[in-house]
Parts: structure tokens; sequence; C-alpha cells
């Protein structure tokens, strides 16, 4: 009995294991990673966001020309949005903050990476001019994503709620508010033009 009960607890382990977070609960440091190693569906974002982090680093190490100073970019970055996770303690609903900070980050890995192929593309032509184009690629990650691109400009951004059509938020203040066939696009601050656009093509 005793073999018995100790040959279900090796079982149960690798489970239980997998359930929990890609890092180890006993050196927890914050109340984010804390309430995270608590409960399973935080755990889950923790792996899933893990898992794209490590692609990420796949992608860049793989570069033809500056993998080296990519690298350095992309761990500082995680570091940083690490930090920032862990300000949720600040927020008024901790579990809220922290699950839409995971969301959020697996997205932007996603989408500046290409990490999936895109759900869609779509080009427009904003401000009756075609030669002044914005690109996006839309990506199925758990908050829908997009990558913006508009000439030598790469950003990314995630769906934000709104009463009417699908709005994108990106990085200060870039966004882009699609209604069928027409959106409105907003350059980033300092700038921060708007743009009545039409769909061109979709690729």
């Amino acid at each position: 009995m005793r073999a018995l009960f100790t040959a279900s607890l090796l079982l149960a382990s690798p489970v239980l294991a997998q359930e929990g977070p890609a890092f180890d609960c006993a050196k927890a440091q914050s109340d984010a990673e804390t309430l995270i190693c608590q409960d399973a569906d935080l755990a889950r974002l923790d792996r899933l966001v893990t898992g794209r982090y490590s692609a990420a680093l796949d992608v860049v190490k793989g570069l033809d020309a500056g993998a080296e100073a990519a690298e350095k970019q992309l761990r500082a970055e995680q570091r940083g949005w690490i930090k920032g996770r862990d300000e949720c303690w600040k927020a008024e609903d901790l579990r809220a903050c922290v699950a839409d900070s995971y969301l959020r980050r697996e997205g932007e890995l996603v989408a500046r990476w290409m990490l999936e192929d895109p759900t869609g593309i779509a080009f427009w032509a904003c401000g009756g001019n075609p030669a002044n184009e914005v690109v996006t690629f839309f990506y199925a990650t758990e908050l829908p994503s997009v990558r913006f691109e508009r000439g030598d400009s790469i950003d990314t951004g995630a769906l934000a709620p709104t009463g009417s059509g699908s709005k994108y938020e990106g990085s200060f203040g870039r966004s882009i508010w699609i209604k069928g066939d027409s959106a409105m696009y907003r350059d980033p601050d300092p700038d921060g033009s708007e743009w009545d656009c039409v769909l061109s093509s979709n690729g």
C-alpha cells in the first residue's frame, strides 16, 4: 500500500509542476509572484509568456546582423516587463493588473518577433495619399494583438474596448480604429497626427 501511495505521488508531481508557473514558487519575491503561484490561470499565463519569450530569443539569436545587440535589448525589455508586472501591487485589483500585464506581453512578443503567422494583413492608404501607408498585421493571441509597420517604424498594440469597430492601441498613443474598410490612424506622440485611412488591399 505504501509503495502504491508513493508511486501515486511520483505520478502526480509532474502534473502539479505543469500547472504551476515557470519560475520557482519557493523563491517568489513579490505580491504578484505569490498570487501567480496560487492561481492556476495566472500560472498558465506565466508559462505561456515564458514560452513566447524563449521563442523570441531563438529568433533574435538567428538574426543575420545585430543578433547580439537585439538579444541584449530583448533581455532588458523582459526584465523591465517583470519589474512592471511586480508593480501591480499598487493597483486596485492586483489580479486584473497581473493578468493584463501577461496578456499584453504575449501580444507584444508574438507581434514584434512574428512568432506566429498573422491571421490577416491590411494595407491602409491614409490622408488620401497612397504613399502615406500603414500596414497592420493581426495576431490571434489571447488578447488579440497587432503589428504596425509605417515606413521604418515598427510597433505593436493590443485590442482595446470600444463601442463599435475594432480599436488597437500601441505605444505612446499610437492607435488604429477600424470600421469596415476605413480606419482612423493616430501617429505616436509627440506628433500625434490623425489620419483618415481606407483599406487599399489585404494580404
